[in-house]
């Protein structure tokens, strides 16, 4: 079951930039029975049935549509891990997307149960994202067990078979800076609310921790450099859940969503179930379309032009620009409407983990099918405040503290910044 992020008509749907009305937003899917029904088919037809038979290639694409669903809601059972443990045994005869499929799960369900034919896996292994998710499984568990010489011995030799290859540069990178780059010092803040009031681009600042295991804030800074707050003048904030559910490294696809810039392209309606009929900002990284990821900023192609100098050679905020030379497509600002009750013994709950979206906080009411809570139609409507329907958004790791990121921990630079009238 694998939920794509569609970029719906980015370059041809023009919708009427007014508010949303949240009475106007309805969702069949988030109906009792329907989730009800959704939990039955995913537990027995899609995972029980198929992994209760004796492996087969016929049923491959049982075993794909299995393991997706097993990632994304995080399903972790006793049929699971005997499956896995048949689809590793058998993983030669597996074709890749079922090969990526069965590993991105077991990254997502399984931290150190598969290292040993894991191991052995990476040693043959054909494909670089393939061995990349290989190793980022191996280098995790090994933290665990502080046993990392046999992964870091596998990535040496076979690193030269892929030198020129963006994957594994970017999979050495993060293997090098791993248990460092969570304590670099974060270049000033205020230089990105500077930057952008001298340019006059509307800005959405996605704030998270290291560890996504927690929910970050967005907040928005508008053209005129001022700050989207309410009637009473509070600063707005909107909670929003940057991790995917495998949680793997940013420069694999389906991994977490990166740091760094994205361009807003516009407001849109998702025909995706999953993510539901609440607005999303449509966004775009490097490399997915030049001409309109640079369009605000006409005078350069540079990513690094984009950012405060203060900020140019602060390396995780170039994860987009990789990612996006890597491949990694169709990330978007979105709701959802997965029931949030499958994730309630997880750290971010009530959030919903996605495929590597910013997916804000929404709360439905499962006998009406309207929206109790919307983070995400909030945000929204607060980008429509203003005519300008395009800009840039902008996601920062701030640190690593173990919870979610406050509005305290933010708005401090927005007042310092409004104080020393930039």
């Amino acid at each position: 079951m694998k939920i794509v992020c569609f970029l719906i008509c980015l370059l041809t749907t023009e919708l009427v930039y007014s508010q949303f009305s949240k009475d106007s937003i309805y969702s069949h899917f988030v109906l009792k029975k329907r989730r009800t029904d959704l939990i039955q088919n995913l537990y027995v037809k899609t995972i029980d049935v198929v992994f209760n038979q004796p492996f087969d290639t016929a049923l491959e694409h049982q075993y794909e549509e299995a393991c997706w669903a097993i990632s994304q809601f995080l399903i972790n059972k006793p049929i699971v891990q005997k499956g896995f443990t048949s689809l590793l045994k058998n993983y030669t005869l597996l074709q890749p997307s079922t090969k990526r499929s069965l590993l991105e799960a077991i990254y997502a369900n399984y931290p150190f149960q598969f290292v040993q034919p894991i191991e052995q896996l990476s040693q043959k292994e054909t494909i670089p994202k393939l061995f990349a998710m290989q190793i980022v499984y191996l280098q995790r568990a090994a933290i665990l067990h502080a046993k990392k010489s046999k992964y870091i011995s596998i990535l040496q030799q076979r690193t030269n078979d892929w030198k020129n290859e963006e994957m594994i540069i970017q999979l050495n990178q993060h293997i090098q800076t791993k248990e460092t780059k969570t304590t670099q010092l974060l270049p000033a803040v205020k230089d990105w609310f500077i930057q952008q009031k001298n340019k006059g681009i509307k800005t959405v600042y996605s704030f998270q921790r290291w560890n996504r295991n927690y929910a970050g804030l967005a907040i928005i800074q508008l053209e005129n450099g001022q700050f989207a707050r309410d009637k009473q003048g509070n600063l707005l904030v909107f909670e929003q859940l940057a991790r995917s559910a495998s949680d793997l490294p940013f420069f694999i696809t389906n991994g977490s969503t990166p740091q760094g810039i994205f361009s807003i392209q516009g407001i849109d309606v998702s025909t995706n179930l999953f993510i539901g009929p609440t607005p999303n900002l449509q966004l775009l990284m490097p490399f997915e379309n030049d001409s309109l990821f640079y369009k605000n900023n006409p005078s350069t192609t540079d990513y690094k032009q984009l950012l405060p100098k203060s900020w140019q050679n602060y390396v995780p905020i170039y994860e987009s620009f990789f990612a996006g030379k890597i491949g990694r497509t169709e990330i978007i600002a979105h709701g959802t409407t997965i029931d949030a009750e499958l994730f309630k013994e997880k750290s971010f709950y009530p959030f919903t983990p996605t495929l590597g979206c910013l997916c804000a906080k929404e709360i439905w009411n499962n006998t009406t099918g309207k929206l109790e809570i919307s983070h995400q139609l909030n945000l929204v409507n607060a980008f429509l405040q203003t005519e300008e329907k395009k800009g840039m958004l902008v996601v920062i790791n701030i640190n690593n503290i173990p919870k979610p990121v406050t509005k305290q921990d933010i708005e401090k630079w927005v007042i310092a910044f409004e104080n020393n009238k930039q």
